[in-house]
């Protein structure tokens, strides 16, 4: 059976993640609505490389799609975008290999997270206001706590009781575009809420609340402490999965930038 190779965008903001759960609108449930409406498949498989959670947001989400077709790629995607629902977007539809798997062959994933200096009316949706002036210099700092291989069980809703908490952070990078700041944070895989965890977590310092020292201090204890400042999902984007041979990313830019000066 033909394998592809699907890019989509979506706006999670509606959704309550992308897998499929009983009784709750997802980005994959409407995806999997939409192939067997567009493309009247009624036997196919649909997987994507990883899960966002409710109202989180994605710039290249990738799956791949084993199904008996023989439409052309384009002619697919622009079928599945007529019937799929404006917040849901597919950008490319390519042959695969047989054996290219979206989620197994993922070398690594990256996230971006929009924190607003500035309260705005146009992009709530897609980043988290803090209104009290942060200090980025001392939130880079901290930022380097969480790169390398790390045990994030204070910095996760998982329970490490029943799977690893080790995770590997390559890059924990935070830069300032206008009234944005933007964190791009690239590892192995990801842990329920880690990446919310840690913004919150960054923006604690930023206010002056926590130093970096608390911040190594909880990657040695088991605490739930930091759960009360997991930042919300509206700033954050699944900005990229890598694959072996893919170029490196460009450098860290807004989703929808604020402009600082009218």
């Amino acid at each position: 059976m033909p394998r592809f190779k699907l890019t989509l965008e979506y706006e999670g903001t509606r959704y309550r993640g992308w897998q499929i759960q009983k009784n709750a609108r997802t980005v994959q449930g409407e995806i999997e609505r939409a192939l067997r409406e567009a493309l009247s498949l009624t036997t196919f498989e649909f997987q994507g490389a990883g899960r966002t959670d409710a109202g989180v947001h994605a710039i290249a989400q990738v799956a791949h799609l084993d199904a008996d077709l023989t439409l052309q790629p384009g002619e697919m995607r622009d079928r599945l975008n007529e019937v799929l629902p404006p917040d849901i977007n597919v950008l490319t539809v390519a042959p695969a290999h047989p054996r290219f798997h979206a989620r197994h062959h993922a070398r690594a994933r990256s996230y971006l997270y929009q924190i607003a200096c500035r309260r705005t009316a146009l992009a709530k949706r897609f980043v988290w206001w803090i209104n009290d002036p942060l200090n980025v210099a001392a939130m880079r700092q901290a930022a380097s706590c969480f790169v390398g291989m790390k045990d994030l069980r204070s910095f996760t809703r998982d329970n490490p009781g029943e799977k690893s908490t080790l995770m590997f952070l390559s890059e924990f990078i935070l830069h300032e575009a206008g009234d944005l700041i933007l964190v791009r944070v690239t590892g192995s895989h990801f842990l329920w809420n880690s990446v919310r965890r840690m913004v919150g977590a960054l923006v604690e310092v930023g206010r002056g609340n926590i130093a970096a020292g608390d911040l190594q201090e909880l990657l040695r204890t088991d605490s739930d402490a930091m759960g009360k400042h997991t930042a919300p999902p509206s700033g954050l984007f699944l900005e990229h999965i890598h694959y072996e041979g893919d170029p490196a990313l460009h450098s860290v830019r807004p989703v929808f930038p604020l402009q600082t000066h009218f």
